[in-house]
């Protein structure tokens, strides 16, 4: 039997906690952005923390239970992963990280860009802003390269899409396209970051081309697709989906070379803003500088040379650039030989590097005018026309004889 005195003096038992609340305090995950409350086991699980993929967890979970519970056999079974990792990413967003910085971005473009980026994403009272830019302009006058370089200043990786995309050999899969693809930018938006989508060559997906073409069905419903978005670019529906559900507005930016070919009312002002992108002397100098840069081209030399050839497009320079190694590229066939050179040019270990060709003025004069005289060779042969007149003999319009002919300068080793 216990004495009374030894309690006297001794500390009092501390309260017991439940059962049940020790348990819970062990298993509280925590919440967003918070710390777990156990830091045991299964700290992986709390909300903020678990960046695992269900989808790659069931994959690593074959063979690790009995056959029973894995279904059947094959793809059937529920050990394999119903989506690959690729079915996560956009098949059209395209990142300019790997783009270099120094390339010449004309003041004038990255304004217009800028501000229709701007306008679309801003909420201004009362004022009905143009969802399409149409950039156009003619052939080879760096449209598509431009807008390249204003998304990556921007810090936009956009939603692309190409003429080709435009036809399909199912009726309204062009459409249906361009709406996932609407919807894909609208996501990134919706995440915080912006995005656009940019629709290269418009004109030669959705345009008539003159009696010839034949105007399809796709061709009349992305014209309609573009026109109901560009009305409504909140509330954008996929085929077979008609729940209002408002989403985030995206800005579409459009290249192409004549949007007259286009169905007209999609291009009035109301629904696209029209930029005619036709470079200046200074835009094409700065252009010209940028690539040349990495063979020390003056710039007294580059302007020699933009004056020289006032009606060519800026891809001009970049053909002519090319056209200069031709004599490196052609002693260097000499020496292999024609034989042996293809064990060099694939699957070689060790690439082929040439030296880096020594450009003047009087080089580049050279090789430019060889260029425009090709050019002017196709416009004043023409031979596709004298073949749709009839059967043109030989000598009719001159001599076969190469040496009496006009002259025709060309490649060749």
């Amino acid at each position: 039997m216990l004495s009374s005195k030894s309690t006297v003096g001794a500390r009092p038992a501390a309260k017991a906690t439940p059962k049940t609340q020790r348990k819970l305090s062990v298993v509280a995950m925590a919440g967003p952005g918070q710390r777990s409350q156990s830091g045991g086991r299964w700290r992986g699980l709390d909300a903020g923390v678990d960046m695992s993929d269900d989808q790659q967890d069931i994959a690593r979970g074959r063979d690790m239970v009995d056959s029973k519970f894995q279904g059947f056999q094959g793809q059937a079974g529920t050990h394999n992963a119903i989506m690959s990792s690729t079915d996560y990413q956009s098949q059209g967003q395209r990142s300019f990280d790997n783009m270099l910085d120094d390339f010449y971005i004309s003041p004038s473009f990255l304004d217009k860009l800028t501000l229709h980026v701007a306008k679309n994403f801003l909420e201004l009272p009362k004022i009905k802003v143009p969802l399409i830019l149409g950039i156009w302009g003619g052939k080879g006058q760096g449209k598509t390269f431009q807008t390249s370089l204003a998304y990556k200043k921007l810090d936009i990786a956009p939603i692309v899409m190409s003429a080709g995309e435009l036809e399909s050999g199912n009726a309204g899969e062009p459409a249906k396209l361009v709406r996932q693809r609407y919807r894909e930018a609208s996501d990134v938006v919706k995440k915080g970051k912006m995005c656009s989508l940019f629709i290269n060559d418009l004109d030669a997906g959705a345009g008539r081309m003159g009696g010839s073409t034949q105007y399809t069905v796709n061709n009349q419903m992305v014209n309609a697709t573009l026109m109901n978005i560009a009305d409504n670019p909140t509330n954008v529906q996929l085929p077979g989906n008609y729940q209002v559900e408002e989403i985030p507005r995206v800005p579409v930016v459009a290249t192409g070379n004549d949007f007259s070919t286009l169905y007209a009312p999609l291009i009035r002002d109301g629904r696209m803003e029209k930029f005619y992108w036709n470079p200046t002397r200074e835009d094409r100098i700065g252009v010209a500088l940028g690539i040349f840069k990495e063979d020390n081209v003056t710039r007294q030399d580059i302007e020699m040379l933009v004056d020289q050839f006032p009606g060519q497009s800026i891809d001009f320079f970049g053909a002519l650039r090319a056209r200069v190694y031709d004599d490196v590229i052609r002693q260097w066939i000499d020496t292999t030989s024609i034989e042996g050179m293809g064990a060099l040019l694939v699957n070689n270990r060790n690439p082929v590097q040439f030296p880096t060709v020594s450009m003047n003025s009087q080089t580049l004069m050279q090789y430019g005018s060889m260029l425009v005289q090709e050019q002017d060779n196709i416009k004043r042969v023409q031979l596709a026309d004298s073949y749709l007149d009839g059967a043109v003999l030989a000598g009719s319009d001159g001599s076969s004889v190469p040496e009496q002919a006009p002259s025709l300068i060309g490649g060749g080793f």
